[in-house]
């Protein structure tokens, strides 16, 4: 492959910019999901929602021009210097929910945990190499899989109109996500090129405009909110509690592992070699995005990999583009009109996406553990996290009981399978034949 535009590369303006908002339409579905999800979860108000798109879009944009434009030197280096979109992950969704609800920590527990649980990723992140020994491709694929699974009764309530909600299940709600996930997955498939890199958020336009005309669009949220805000700090508060950062552990030991993956294939689709110390700080930007994004309403961020995927198939790997990308969201994030826009989408059109985009990282699980042996010991270390994973999932009272460490430890299926999947892990020795 060569490459049009090369790391150094400048393009001229109205091409980065395009270019750029290119990089943004492959991002922007990942980075509000989350936020979305976060307040359906938290059970936020219209309002409130938009206050958390606009901090996901700010500080994607934020985090996106650290890890591309590279900060300090030596050991100090944040960022890899190459061209990446950062944003709000997925893996952190599912820690939330039990903080928020399960523990009572609320928003502000919630960032607060994020913050905390970053300040471990940042140490970590010194020590790559060594750690990396403790998560070989059964123990990744396993967490990989339980964060699929997890998830995927989140995207049925979604599809169910929201838990809680009167008409919970309405067949006109199922009718609209049915609608959405068939058209990610005829977009996807039958399209070409830039069609397919952005069909989820291709299809939930078209599904949104669709609802539109049925009158389950409340518009007046978004004609009485401003089209200029500055963001505030710590918006809905921060509240640091040791006991809240337990279930994040795991998601930031994923990231780390993910992190490193999506750097070794951001070196070779850029064509520049990377070192270990490249690497590392690249995860070391992961860690400071995720302690300054709670500072403006935000969870934890995480390098994209599917703008990573963009690069080869537009032949474009100018960090110029990238910092354009950056920019844009910055700009967009100041304005709660657009915010409000998107935060009264119906929620059985992201259920719809939901499914897609949870079986999606169930799928790349799979394919992690299709990597691995499947010998006695593996087998063991796949049933053990998954098992418990989902039992703790589908009956998480089952630890209200237990001693406050421990049930924290096991306060939601990520973190539990986890935790069994690693100490497997250590524990077992493969039986020799």
């Amino acid at each position: 492959m060569k490459l049009e535009y090369e790391v150094d590369d400048k393009p001229g303006f109205l091409k980065s910019s395009l270019l750029g908002f290119q990089n943004i339409l492959t991002a922007f579905s990942g980075i509000i999901a989350v936020p979305l999800s976060i307040a359906a979860i938290a059970g936020t108000n219209v309002s409130e929602t938009s206050i958390l798109i606009s901090a996901a879009l700010l500080a994607s944009g934020i985090c996106s021009f650290i890890q591309t434009r590279g900060i300090f030197k030596g050991n100090a280096k944040v960022g890899i210097g190459l061209p990446t979109i950062m944003g709000t992950d997925f893996g952190f969704v599912p820690p939330a929910n039990a903080v928020i609800n399960t523990m009572g920590g609320g928003l502000a527990g919630y960032f607060g945990a994020t913050i905390l649980g970053a300040l471990l990723e940042l140490i970590l992140s010194f020590f790559i190499k060594p750690l990396l020994r403790f998560f070989p491709e059964v123990v990744t694929g396993t967490v990989i899989t339980l964060i699929g699974i997890t998830m995927m009764p989140v995207a049925f309530d979604w599809v169910g109109g929201g838990y809680g909600a009167e008409n919970y299940g309405d067949p006109l709600f199922i009718g609209i996500a049915v609608f959405t996930f068939l058209l990610i997955i005829f977009i996807n498939h039958y399209g070409r090129g830039f069609a397919t890199t952005a069909s989820v958020f291709i299809a939930m336009i078209i599904s949104y405009i669709i609802c539109i005309p049925m009158g389950i669009v409340d518009f007046s949220q978004v004609a009485a909110a401003p089209w200029i805000k500055i963001p505030e700090l710590f918006p809905f508060g921060v509240k640091f509690d040791l006991r809240f950062v337990v279930p994040f552990i795991a998601g930031y030991l994923v990231t780390i592992i993910e992190t490193v993956g999506v750097m070794k294939t951001l070196g070779t689709v850029c064509e520049v070699e990377l070192s270990d110390a490249d690497i590392s700080s690249g995860v070391r930007a992961d860690a400071i995005g995720s302690m300054l994004s709670p500072v403006f309403g935000s969870g934890a961020a995480q390098t994209f990999s599917q703008n990573v995927g963009l690069i080869p198939l537009t032949k474009c790997a100018s960090k110029k583009v990238a910092l354009f990308s950056s920019f844009i969201l910055i700009i967009m994030s100041f304005c709660p009109k657009f915010a409000t826009l998107v935060s009264i989408m119906p929620s059985p059109i992201l259920g719809g996406a939901g499914i897609l985009m949870f079986g999606t990282i169930l799928g790349s699980g799979m394919q992690a553990l299709s990597k691995a042996k499947f010998s006695t010991k593996n087998i063991m270390i796949i049933a053990g996290g998954i098992g418990v994973g989902i039992g703790i999932t589908m009956r998480p009272d089952i630890v209200s009981k237990l001693p406050s460490l421990i049930s924290a430890l096991f306060s939601s299926g990520i973190s539990g399978g986890t935790i069994v999947a690693v100490i497997l892990n250590i524990l077992l020795v493969e039986k020799e034949y």
